[in-house]
């Protein structure tokens, strides 16, 4: 590798670092979290925090926020192989992004902490530890972790960054 590469390539991994570094804590944060919830609640039980949020105990076969849960092996084996597909590339991006792109950066170090989340989860259990579940009177929403909360919040930053820079880049027709 030439001195000029190996050099750029240290300034952006020194530039990312902050990134990738908040992806290993959601890591953390989201393992830590569904360890604790494991060893508190038994599985399906619930522990009532307020009038519109429980922690309970679920094992989540499908994808974020249940979808696709009670169907065979092959979501399991789908969201795995997406997550092995996806996490080389958003670290490509976020090693090669500019330091101007903190938003896109963000957005994608959420992304990849909450995806290496949960594949972790479907490698050591074959199904991903759900335990936020969010309620108002006798309506439920679908239990959900750490992994999915940042995953979530980066999609949402990703969809933000690419409106407000997809509009600079397509000037308005005359």
């Amino acid at each position: 590798m030439s001195s000029s590469k190996s050099s750029r390539h240290s300034k952006n991994l020194k530039r990312a670092w902050p990134y990738l570094a908040l992806s290993t804590f959601i890591v953390a944060l989201d393992q830590w979290s569904k360890t604790r919830i494991q060893k508190s609640i038994p599985l399906d039980g619930q522990i009532r925090l307020n009038a519109f949020l429980n922690l309970t105990d679920v094992e989540n076969r499908g994808a974020a926020f249940s979808f696709l849960n009670g169907h065979a092996a092959w979501p399991n084996l789908l969201f795995l192989g997406l997550a092995g597909t996806v996490t080389p590339v958003i670290l490509v991006w976020i090693l090669g992004l500019p330091k101007t792109q903190r938003r896109l950066s963000l957005a994608l170090c959420l992304i990849l902490g909450g995806a290496v989340g949960n594949a972790l989860d479907r490698l050591r259990y074959g199904y991903v530890i759900d335990f936020i579940q969010v309620h108002y009177g006798i309506w439920y929403y679908p239990a959900f972790n750490v992994a999915d909360s940042a995953i979530t919040v980066g999609a949402c930053l990703l969809f933000w960054h690419f409106l407000r820079t997809g509009s600079r880049k397509h000037p308005p027709a005359s």
